[in-house]
């Protein structure tokens, strides 16, 4: 899953909650999802934490991961992560 998409499924009010709990605004938020600012090492372990392995360094940082964390070898496993989805779709199903 991508941060936007992570973003994006999440429920009214708890995009500004996440991006609190990254000690970023949500307009950095946005910029790092959009891809207009890059995610740091650091922040991206952030990310992958705060969503529960959702969004990982690997899909944060897919050109050099490798070279930073060279003992990571997977993705982690989502776990139950503190965000509640919003998993209605615009169709209503």
């Amino acid at each position: 899953m991508t941060l936007k998409e992570f973003i994006k499924s999440l429920k009214t009010g708890e995009a500004k909650k996440f991006a609190t709990n990254l000690g970023v605004s949500p307009s950095f938020l946005s910029q790092m999802a959009s891809g207009t600012s890059p995610v740091s090492p650091v922040r991206a372990l952030m990310i992958e934490a705060e969503t529960g392995g959702h969004v990982t360094r690997r899909e944060l940082r897919p050109n050099d991961w490798e070279l930073i964390w060279p003992e990571y070898t997977g993705i982690t496993s989502p776990s139950r992560h503190k965000y509640e989805l919003n998993t209605k779709k615009a169709d209503g199903g």
